[in-house]
């Protein structure tokens, strides 16, 4: 019952964004009926769909090679939502802004043209020319007055009104002002919607482009593989003869629909650069069966590290069949820790199993990892998840070593997982244990990165004694 209100609620939201977004770059960009309208409204219905194929075919059985083709456009789609989503809303501050200037910069485009208007009025009224109203007399002797016969008086003819009349400047300002405004008029009611959507298109335009770039550079930061970090970490039981052990620590690698083959074999290269002494694979290894990827694992096989490659699981594990896979990698020559210790040459390694595995009763188990050893022996622990730091802590740990968070992966997403988790990346100490958490060399769901990029720690321990 709460499965199906939690889904709905999801879908709900996925609906209502899916909607926000179409309506700022489609609906307010777009003349109806358009090609473009055409294909934004369709791209609004079948880009969610894919997104859903792509979180629920792996766990519906879904045959591999469907899950492979809903996955790229599925979760990329996830991924440019939530960025192109983030840029709209930025944009709904930057639209009245841009409004008020435009605005501005018309009404100040019509009063220089009323300027211009009035002073060509008056420049008529100066420059034209006088009416003629003198009567044009013929030459010669004038006649006389006191003839005999006098001659009656007659009304001479009316002679036409010049057209060239002189024209009243209060009357010639006035045709002209009522003009100005009356085509003002309708250029103003015309003008709005034009630049409400112009203002649309130039909002839109700039928020689909951040958000694409974002996205792809994400993605380059996946497809291009993680990068290599060092971190020294002093121990005080450290014996001096282990002083400078190098541990490669490895999580959240998430081999899947995604992330093959390929993905496996550049993170085995970047450990085997750093010629480390010990490799540690902290979880959440894959997404999918070994019957789907087990090939995609095989890679892990060329590790080379001289005191061995260890793993433990994580979440993701438990989701995809942990016991086939902690066989899968047993026969790929790494030593599944399954709340389990192992004696090194100056400290002691423990693995627990994910939390996750409590499900299946197989949850971790601090006591059967930890319980019986000398507290004397400086312990490193594996445990994919930062949260169980507390159990380290009262279990005399001096170092944890985790994965899980991804660094948040999709900023602004390691403010939630800041949330759920005592530490999200790098170093920390709680008491007497230090805790080091690694963003993961993979991505889970959209193959983005961004604002976490992922890596590969080499891990340095350090004697105070030395």
């Amino acid at each position: 019952m709460i499965f199906a209100l939690v889904a709905l609620v999801v879908l709900a939201l996925l609906a209502t964004v899916h909607r926000y977004v179409w309506r700022r770059l489609v609906g307010d960009t777009t003349a109806p009926g358009s090609t473009l309208r055409r294909v934004g409204t369709v791209a609004a219905f079948v880009l969610p769909l894919l997104s859903v194929g792509a979180m629920t075919s792996g766990r519906i059985g879904a045959p591999f090679w469907l899950q492979q083709v809903l996955a790229w456009p599925g979760f990329l789609w996830l991924a440019a939502l939530m960025y192109l989503t983030l840029a709209l809303l930025v944009g709904e501050f930057v639209r009245p802004v841009l409004r008020r200037v435009l605005a501005r910069r018309d009404a100040a485009a019509a009063d220089r043209t009323t300027a211009v208007l009035s002073s060509e009025a008056v420049a008529t009224t100066t420059s034209g020319t006088r009416p003629r109203t003198e009567e044009l007399v013929p030459a010669g002797p004038a006649p006389s007055t006191t003839s005999a016969d006098p001659i009656p008086e007659t009304a001479p003819p009316a002679e036409p009104e010049p057209e060239s009349s002189a024209p009243d400047p209060v009357a010639a300002t006035a045709p002209a002002t009522a003009d100005a405004s009356t085509a003002d008029a309708p250029a103003t009611s015309l003008a709005r919607p034009s630049r409400r959507l112009f203002v649309s298109r130039v909002v839109g335009g700039a928020a689909a482009a951040a958000g694409l770039a974002t996205v792809g550079y994400g993605t380059a930061n996946v497809l291009s593989g993680p990068t290599v970090k060092r971190v020294t970490v002093p121990l005080a039981k450290l014996p001096r003869a282990a002083h400078g052990f190098r541990i490669a620590v490895v999580s959240d690698i998430h081999i899947g629909p995604i992330l093959g083959r390929a993905h496996t074999r550049r993170i085995v290269d970047t450990i085997n650069s750093t010629s480390p002494d010990l490799v540690a694979v902290v979880g959440d290894l894959v997404d999918g069966s070994v019957a789907d990827l087990g090939s995609a694992a095989e890679p892990l096989a060329g590790l080379r590290a001289p005191h061995g490659s260890f793993f433990v699981t994580g979440n993701h594990e438990y989701f995809s069949g942990a016991e086939q896979w902690v066989n899968h990698v047993r026969e790929l020559g790494l030593v599944p820790l399954e709340n389990a210790r192992v004696e090194m040459g100056g400290f002691d390694l423990a693995g627990v199993n994910d939390i996750a595995g409590e499900t299946e009763g197989q949850g971790p188990d601090f006591a059967r990892a930890l319980g019986d050893r000398d507290r004397a022996r400086a312990a490193v622990l594996l445990a994919h998840q930062p949260v169980v730091i507390h159990d380290a802590v009262r279990h005399g740990v001096d170092l944890q070593l985790s994965g899980h968070t991804h660094g948040g992966q999709l900023w602004p997403g390691n403010y939630l997982a800041e949330l759920a988790n005592p530490t999200v990346a790098g170093l920390e100490r709680y008491g007497d244990t230090q805790l080091f958490v690694s963003r993961g060399a993979g991505a889970w769901g959209p193959p983005v990165r961004v604002g976490a990029p992922a890596d590969i720690t080499v891990v340095e321990l350090a004697s105070r004694q030395a």
